[in-house]
């Protein structure tokens, strides 16, 4: 288990974003990126996730939109903290989770499900 403060995880966060591949940062529209500590109850009963949240996205996926999105609140991703850190075994391996857990929910705002990232990720 790793600890940081929260300006520091939030930080991480920001450098994996900043890290998106351009080809993929260049298409990113109307979405937010934020930290929190856990997932909520809420959260967790509406994803059907009985452990762990590491990230979160809600919002339209890119291929559900149409010619009538417009006027829309900003999706958002968000990425948990204290989940991160149970699971990190030092900084490094925290750094690296938080840069996986952004691509991953990058990819459902891109319209993949789980299926499909586990594939190309793999």
């Amino acid at each position: 288990m790793v600890n940081v403060s929260d300006e520091e995880f939030q930080e991480m966060v920001r450098e994996a974003v900043a890290r998106i591949p351009k080809r993929f940062a260049d298409h990113l529209n109307n979405v937010s990126f934020m930290a929190a500590e856990e997932a909520t109850p809420e959260q967790l009963r509406q994803n059907r996730v009985r452990g762990q949240l590491l990230g979160l996205y809600e919002g339209i996926p890119l291929p559900a939109r149409n010619n009538g999105y417009n006027g829309v609140l900003p999706d958002i991703i968000t990425v948990f903290k204290r989940p991160h850190e149970r699971m990190a075994r030092d900084k490094q391996d925290l750094w690296e989770q938080v840069r996986h857990t952004v691509w991953h929910e990058v990819a459902h705002y891109f319209g993949l499900n789980h299926d499909r990232i586990h594939a190309l990720e793999g």
